[in-house]
């Protein structure tokens, strides 16, 4: 991708600039219960209802992670309790940055208004973009476009609160599945897969990949 300076970096949060950690908060409540394999099967399964959860219509994340849980629990014979469900929700506001993510961004923050679209409640978010260490122009939430991603309405939300057009931005994540597939089909033609080990390469997608956030200046020229 020849370098390319948009109007906005759009960034997914969690994951790609947050520490994501639904695995450790799993494992907190079912390791001692479980061998390595076993544990590793959860933690797969709980990803996947997860997503499973946010296609269709919006609901609050709360029920997203109650009911992802449950589903995790019924399939590998574990206790579901409620509780563990609201303390992994309540975790979520209290995750910071990964170590590259502040001065990276404050590189670009400088230059180019940064914007976030995330899977988040209104509620959670902000203590998240707090630690982040760079102003931010707009946060945007699934709660606000009442849909979460990789569904199209929301990456139209923003745009429309943006005022601007798919070719107008650069997208930023560590996803495929949640960001830069919906990216690709919405004409984001400038894209950046943050490679965090979570999904194997893609090229079919055409981005430019970077190992962390420290080389997202060299791709828009800073």
């Amino acid at each position: 991708m020849t370098t390319f300076r948009p109007k906005y970096i759009t960034f997914d949060c969690y994951g790609t600039l947050i520490n994501f950690q639904m695995a450790e908060a799993a494992r907190d409540l079912y390791g001692a219960q479980l061998d390595e394999a076993r544990m590793q099967q959860v933690i797969k399964n709980f990803s996947a209802y997860r997503f499973d959860e946010i296609m269709g219509d919006w609901k609050p994340y709360a029920e997203v992670v109650h009911n992802s849980l449950e589903r995790t629990c019924k399939r590998n014979g574990l206790e579901f309790r409620d509780e563990d469900a609201k303390m992994i929700y309540e975790r979520v506001p209290t995750w910071g940055p990964h170590a590259d993510v502040p001065a990276g961004l404050a590189r670009v923050a400088r230059e180019i208004p940064l914007v976030a679209l995330s899977n988040a409640m209104d509620s959670q978010i902000m203590s998240n973009v707090e630690k982040l260490g760079a102003p931010f122009h707009a946060v945007y939430t699934a709660q606000q476009a009442n849909a979460y991603k990789p569904r199209f309405q929301a990456f139209e939300y923003m745009f429309d609160m943006l005022n601007c057009n798919p070719e107008d931005i650069l997208h930023v994540s560590s996803s495929f599945r949640y960001d830069l597939m919906s990216a690709h089909d919405l004409g984001i033609k400038n894209k950046v897969w943050v490679n965090r080990g979570h999904e194997p390469a893609n090229p079919y997608y055409g981005y430019t990949e970077i190992a962390d956030i420290s080389g997202l200046a060299g791709v828009v020229g800073l």
